[in-house]
């Protein structure tokens, strides 16, 4: 087993979604780590002080690669992935902007439907953007708006914490792309009430006083997310991989890299850990403990009672945010 892990953790640490991860580094090393206004650069959302609460502000893009390959889908996901930003700093979405590129008004309308099922399902209206049908390629991107009455962000997760995964496993792969799509089946059905709620989990374990910490599994995967979580907070953390909420016929290196559509990691106290796995657990979602927070500043992963280092953020950051 020690050979396995070495193995996956290599194939992990070299492959292109931590590569795309270290390429904000260049960008962090252009803006700063923080705006005039102090708001911090590397959370999945900007959060800007407004009254008793935050506007949140983000934004995805797309490949040309998928948008050309999956239209729809990828109208979807520009949706889907925005709310779930906002989710995991605790906070609802308000409103919705594309700007898109196609080459043919039918590769256009079939992205623009993915977006407004997209929108329809999630209950977020599209309020604007940028067309344009007349380009050599086809590409999307996405901003959302939010707000949050107490976040959760990914800078301040705390050494003893435990680390949560949560993760809707009633989903199917999205062959080729490494998605796991527990959310478009659920297009014109009841169950699209079920995902609002779902997402609405969030915020209230934020309000509620239940976590301070969050980010939900991007394209970066499980470890990568983990990663980017630990060195936001300046922390380490030890996983054990057989603890992580998985499907039962999903091998171990495609789940690590797999980006679902409802999947968080969040930090709590101990003492708040059972709490916060039994909201989850009482819709239908999958929640455990799957590590611990610690001053290393390493990600240490545990497989089958082996422990390997995956990453030591104190010789090499990843996204330039290691003082």
């Amino acid at each position: 087993m020690a050979h396995e892990l070495t193995t996956l953790l290599r194939t992990l640490r070299h492959g292109r979604a931590l590569a795309g991860k270290q390429d904000i580094a260049e960008t962090v090393a252009i803006l700063g780590r923080d705006t005039s206004d102090g708001i911090r650069l590397g959370d999945d959302c900007a959060a800007i002080p407004d009254g008793d609460g935050y506007l949140l502000l983000a934004s995805e893009g797309f490949q040309d690669s998928f948008v050309r390959s999956m239209p729809w889908f990828a109208g979807y996901c520009g949706v889907m992935v925005n709310i779930s930003d906002i989710a995991a700093m605790g906070g609802r979405p308000v409103a919705v902007v594309d700007a898109l590129w196609s080459d043919t008004s039918e590769a256009a309308a079939s992205i623009l439907s993915g977006l407004h099922e997209g929108a329809n399902t999630y209950g977020v209206p599209v309020v604007g953007g940028h067309t344009n049908m007349r380009s050599t390629h086809n590409s999307l991107s996405v901003a959302i708006l939010g707000r949050a009455r107490h976040l959760l962000t990914s800078f301040d997760a705390r050494p003893g914490e435990v680390l949560i995964a949560a993760i809707d496993l009633r989903g199917r792969w999205h062959d080729p792309h490494p998605f796991w799509d527990a959310s478009s089946a659920l297009c014109h059905t009841e169950g699209a009430a079920r995902l609002r709620d779902d997402l609405d989990l969030l915020p209230g374990i934020a309000e509620d006083g239940l976590s301070r910490a969050a980010k939900d599994i991007s394209m970066a995967g499980l470890l990568g997310t983990a990663l980017m979580l630990a060195e936001c907070s300046g922390i380490g953390m030890t996983i054990t991989l057989d603890d992580i909420p998985r499907p039962d016929d999903a091998p171990m290196e495609r789940w690590l890299s797999a980006f679902p559509s409802y999947g968080y990691l969040l930090t709590a106290r101990p003492e708040d850990a059972r709490a916060i796995i039994a909201r989850f657990q009482a819709r239908g979602i999958t929640a455990a403990i799957i590590g611990q927070c610690d001053m290393t500043r390493r990600l240490d992963i545990i497989w089958d009672g082996e422990k390997e280092t995956f990453w030591d953020l104190a010789r090499t950051p990843l996204m330039g945010f290691v003082s």
